[in-house]
């Protein structure tokens, strides 16, 4: 946690627009090799200084350069993901970022809080061919009222998914995280 502190810490000196990153507005944070170089990387969630409202975040990904102890942003992906990043809003809303496996970050959204439809999401990121693609999408939802709800899991890379717990055939899709929206998960998943 002290390195991410400290990235973010550099991050917020060094951001490359304020209309980017909003450093008041950094939800979390994860450190790992995304690249596989054996170099520390990093990726944020955060807001934009310039969002009309608090539930548009952005993801943005830092690769440590060849050559320099730097972080060179990667990737940037804002109003990707929705979410709050007011520490004193609504319980049930919080989106968070962490590794998952050797060079894989996994990013979850939910809503646990507001209205009868719940539902959470988890896109999974993948450094491919020099760049950030959603290798795996997950997406989970429920009617508090109706008592129905249904689920997805879609991995981008080999085309497999399932959709209420059956095999649906699909094909690989490369998408590249900048790309990515809500209604590419619920296109997939047939919503």
């Amino acid at each position: 946690m002290r390195t991410a502190i400290a990235f973010i810490t550099i991050l917020a000196a060094t951001a490359t627009s304020a209309a980017d990153i909003d450093p008041g507005h950094i939800i979390d944070a994860a450190t790992g090799d995304w690249n596989g170089d054996g170099k520390p990387d990093l990726a944020i969630l955060a807001g934009s200084a310039e969002a009309a409202s608090d539930e548009q975040i952005g993801i943005y990904i830092y690769l440590r350069d060849a050559d320099h102890e730097l972080l060179r942003l990667s990737a940037r992906a804002p109003d990707k993901i929705w979410g709050s990043t007011d520490a004193d809003g609504v319980l049930g809303r919080e989106p968070s970022i962490k590794a998952a496996g050797k060079t894989s970050i996994a990013v979850r959204s939910q809503n646990s809080a507001i209205g009868r439809e719940r539902w959470d999401q988890t896109l999974t990121l993948a450094y491919r061919n020099k760049q950030f693609v959603v290798a795996g999408y997950t997406y989970n939802h429920y009617d508090t009222l109706a008592n129905a709800g249904g689920s997805c899991d879609y991995n981008a890379l080999t085309g497999k998914l399932q959709k209420d717990g059956k095999d649906v055939k699909t094909v690989p899709r490369v998408i590249a995280i900048e790309q990515w929206s809500d209604e590419t998960g619920q296109s997939i998943c047939g919503q």
